[in-house]
């Protein structure tokens, strides 16, 4: 193996060794992707990069490097999304990011023809992986239409109470729905469709990518996302940094999700539908929203029927029906998940999960 693609394999390995991981895979695509991503040398660096923020003396030392020789190198990477940068107190510090969610979102304004092809090669090597433990990067929400005064949902259960209680919020292009386009599949549904918070949303602005927002603004970009059959899901914490508006035609953990026979199992959420046969018209609204196949017309009766097994809670089918015939019910109290309190919670459980320490 030559010097160039070992430092490639130790980064993947590098990489795979952080909670959402970045399997090996027979056919290399994995390398391929961060031969594009990282140069040489910015792929040693990182190597010696860890998932704290650290001053740039402390990755020098571990590097064998000089500190000032690093430090712009480290910036160039940071402005690249391949890595984390954030100034605390005049100090630049530094931190390896996941490759999803992570280093890959932020390549939304890097993207290439190329790079989209190894990349939607690689996804479901990504997705078995995540399919291996119990605890997922992100999880479904409802939105305010959706939800009964019968639900016992929380504050950080429902969209409009995530976004409300937000400082900074900026919307930035869906990667997802982006790199459909420019491979000529696009949906032509909602581009601006990632809503980031708080040091996120700052991070982002810093590298150029998106926009900020209003409360307002991204109230209204929920509902016309809700109108387009987008799902929301923020990141699987209680105090969330991001939603996501998701489509199951380009977004690559809806669509491969929806390839499962019982998606609900592998989804966070804390609710289902239940339809009332009484009041259906078997108008067939809520099954052609459905983003996961869910539902589908009793064909003697003509009434909605849930698949619970494929039901993942997002509540789009409430918000297309007309007559009151489908609702959200909570889960059984044994199936009901509690998300951690912070995303790096989060990652905390998933490598306990995954026996990383």
């Amino acid at each position: 193996m030559s010097t160039r693609q070992n430092v490639y394999k130790k980064l993947a390995l590098h990489l795979d060794n952080t909670p959402s991981g970045y399997p090996e895979t027979k056919s290399g695509v994995e390398l391929r992707i961060l031969k594009q991503l990282f140069t040489l040398e910015e792929a040693e660096l990182a190597l010696s990069l860890v998932l704290m923020l650290e001053p740039v003396e402390e990755i020098a030392k571990r590097a064998g490097k000089d500190a000032n020789k690093i430090e712009p190198m480290l910036i160039e990477m940071s402005v690249k999304g391949l890595i984390l940068h954030v100034n605390q107190e005049g100090v630049n510090t530094f931190m390896l990011l996941h490759f999803v969610v992570g280093i890959w979102e932020y390549q939304v304004n890097r993207l290439t023809k190329e790079l989209i092809e190894d990349f939607n090669e690689y996804v479901p090597y990504l997705m078995k992986d995540q399919y291996k433990h119990k605890t997922q990067q992100l999880r479904v929400v409802p939105v305010g239409k959706a939800v009964n005064t019968e639900l016992n949902i929380m504050d950080y259960e429902e969209v409009e109470n995530i976004i409300k209680s937000q400082s900074k919020i900026l919307v930035a292009p869906c990667i997802c729905r982006k790199e459909h386009e420019i491979m000529d599949k696009g949906c032509g549904k909602l581009m601006e469709a990632c809503l980031i918070f708080g040091s996120g949303a700052y991070i982002y602005e810093s590298r150029g990518i998106g926009r900020t927002i209003s409360h307002e603004e991204a109230l209204d970009i929920v509902q016309k996302a809700v109108k387009q059959g987008l799902v929301p899901q923020p990141s699987n914490a209680k105090k969330p940094i991001n939603i996501c508006l998701c489509c199951d035609c380009c977004c690559q953990i809806l669509k491969n999700i929806k390839e499962l026979e019982e998606p609900a199992k592998v989804v966070s959420s804390n609710f289902q539908a239940v339809a009332d046969h009484d009041a259906c018209t078997g108008c067939q609204a809520c099954e052609e929203i459905c983003p996961m196949d869910a539902i589908e017309m009793d064909q003697e009766d003509i009434v909605a029927m849930v698949n619970l097994d494929r039901c993942i809670g997002c509540g789009l089918c409430v918000t297309a029906c007309e007559f009151d015939a489908i609702s959200l019910a909570d889960k059984k109290e044994t199936e009901k998940i509690e998300p951690p309190a912070k995303l790096m919670d989060t990652y905390m459980k998933i490598a306990q999960e995954k026996g990383l320490f």
